[in-house]
């Protein structure tokens, strides 16, 4: 098994975790050493049965492969200001995927993706890097995720649907077939999206509609 390490040990870290203990159960894939994260009252504590070997930083230095496991509504940057801070190079990121997930052969998965149980691609989906989706999404016909997305529980995206980067969708929200939601915009719970959203926005409701801007990147959020 491939040593493993999480980064962000908070919520969407211990459900990676329990994703790979699932899997490792299967098939034995990966051995699961613990989480990254600079939270400094974790240091040296065990969450989820598993230690906290030190902070984010610690990913340059070592050779393990890991996952970027942090996710917010409130901070729609998170993973690519870790990523870039980083540098790894795409072959150190793992893609992790619950044995729960019913992906179609003709799924494409980016690197350092993630997907949780009950989680549903039928055909010819593109998932680029860095992607979160959460248990119970269900992804249709040609949707085309960008890297960086965000895709709550139970979030459905009817097919051919473009979801550009650090899009978020909110639990239970529905985009209608054909649509495009524009990069770092973010859709709230339960919406249902009838028309395309440009980027850098905030919609919800029944039907969504524009509520404000979205947070602008802090410095360096937008770099490679």
């Amino acid at each position: 098994m491939e040593p493993l390490v999480v980064i962000g040990a908070g919520g969407l870290g211990r459900e990676v975790a329990e994703a790979v203990k699932t899997l490792n159960d299967h098939r034995p894939t990966w051995d699961l050493l613990g989480f990254f994260d600079d939270d400094p009252a974790l240091a040296g504590q065990t969450v989820g049965g598993l230690p906290v070997l030190g902070p984010v930083s610690a990913a340059v230095t070592c050779t393990v492969k890991v996952v970027l496991a942090l996710a917010s509504p409130g901070d729609l940057f998170v993973r690519k200001r870790i990523a870039s801070r980083l540098r790894l190079a795409p072959d150190r990121y793992a893609t992790v995927v619950h044995p729960g997930a019913m992906l179609a052969a003709s799924t494409q998965l980016g690197p350092g993706s993630i997907v949780l149980a009950g989680a549903v691609a039928t055909a010819d989906v593109r998932v680029g890097a860095h992607v979160v989706v959460m248990p119970h999404v269900v992804l249709t016909h040609d949707d085309r995720l960008g890297d960086y997305v965000t895709l709550a529980a139970g979030a459905c995206l009817a097919g051919a649907v473009v979801a550009e980067d650090g899009v978020y969708v909110g639990c239970r929200a529905v985009v209608r077939e054909r649509r495009r939601v524009g990069a770092w915009s973010l859709i709230g719970m339960g919406a249902v999206v009838t028309t395309d959203v440009p980027s850098g926005e905030v919609w919800a409701g029944c039907p969504a509609r524009f509520m404000r801007k979205a947070q602008p990147a802090a410095a360096g959020d937008e770099g490679a």
